[in-house]
């Protein structure tokens, strides 16, 4: 090789290194003093903000307890409601997640996409919001709107951020981390050539590449011998693959890729979460105990209504109970005379 090429090579070589090391530095520094976000004042839209198919849906729910003040607040303590969409405007996950920054722990409650909500509109399914808030000329302000609305109305307060996954993302994250081992119960077969959609996992312990673990969080109807499982072990699946996600991401290896992490989210997550505020949590995520520090739960139910509807009828004092020992923001309980629970 020519001599002066090879010189240039190694000058680029040593330049790039010495770049990334800047870069890794920078980002240490403005994570170690990157302040905790501030509390929203969360004030509900107003109602003419939100959708109103046939002039039903009702006004918007409080966005806190009547009796709670923003001074009545656990300290560092955050809520989210983060939610799943496709290319298009489907939602089928809903999820509403807090974080102690006291006690280092999260808690994540997924909330069925069939639930019943107490909203004028003919399919009362609460994955019929954001799709109702967009497509009546909201577009995705007023579809994230709709959506922390209703489900404002069975936690009894309005989440502090939103965090709108395109699913692009989760395939970029899991394979930005090396894949997901992941023990998959059931041999996943699905084929659905209108969709170009074609799923085939085999059953056991595996490394899943993004691609394949969003198809295995999104599995729930079986053809040509695959088997069609419920939507609450779909939720168990979804759960699975964020702890196991967690799991990863604590390892020291992937912690010096949270500037790749937080790029991906910059492109592909619509969130009101700033710049400063996604690098705050980030420094929390090397602090946490792990995934003992995270606890996942589904959101408690009676039953459903069968035919035609499928609603899944969502279970008040059960709710009232699992949110004050998780996610509730206040150091007030929540009640049930805070919750709209509807059907059953």
């Amino acid at each position: 090789m020519n001599r002066k090429l090879s010189l240039f090579i190694k000058v680029l070589l040593i330049t790039l290194a010495a770049l990334a090391v800047v870069t890794v530095t920078v980002v240490v520094i403005l994570i170690n003093t990157a302040k905790p976000p501030d509390i929203p004042q969360a004030t509900p839209a107003a109602p003419h903000e939100l959708s109103h198919e046939n002039d039903a849906t009702p006004e918007p729910g409080p966005a806190a307890p009547e009796d709670v003040t923003v001074s009545g607040r656990k300290d560092l303590f955050y809520t989210f409601l983060i939610f799943g969409i496709d290319d298009g405007v489907s939602t089928d996950t809903i999820m509403v997640a807090s974080y102690d920054g006291v006690a280092r722990e999260a808690n994540v409650i997924s909330i069925p996409r069939d639930s019943m909500v107490n909203v004028g509109r003919s399919v009362k399914k609460i994955n019929g919001a954001y799709p109702i808030g967009t497509l009546n000329g909201g577009g995705r302000a007023g579809g994230i709107e709709q959506l922390k609305q209703e489900v404002s109305t069975i936690i009894g307060f309005t989440p502090d951020f939103y965090i709108c996954v395109n699913l692009r993302a989760f395939v970029r994250i899991i394979n930005a981390l090396g894949g997901l081992e992941i023990d998959v119960p059931m041999r996943m077969r699905y084929e659905d050539p209108y969709q170009d959609l074609s799923i085939d996992i085999q059953k056991g312990l595996q490394t899943l590449n993004g691609e394949n673990a969003l198809k295995f969080a999104r599995y729930r109807q079986g053809s040509d011998g695959g088997k069609t499982i419920t939507d609450y072990q779909r939720i168990e699946n979804q759960q699975t693959v964020i702890k196991a996600a967690l799991d990863k991401l604590l390892k020291p290896a992937n912690i010096l890729k949270i500037p790749e992490f937080i790029g991906i989210f910059t492109d592909n997550v619509y969130t009101d979460l700033t710049a400063e505020d996604m690098l705050w949590f980030a420094s929390e995520i090397s602090n946490i105990k792990g995934t003992e520090a995270l606890s996942v739960y589904t959101m408690p139910t009676t039953g459903n209504s069968g035919a035609p509807m499928w609603y899944e009828y969502l279970d008040g004092p059960a709710i009232v109970e699992l949110l004050n020992e998780t996610i509730n923001p206040y150091n007030r309980p929540i009640q049930l005379k805070d919750l709209e629970i509807v059907g059953g």
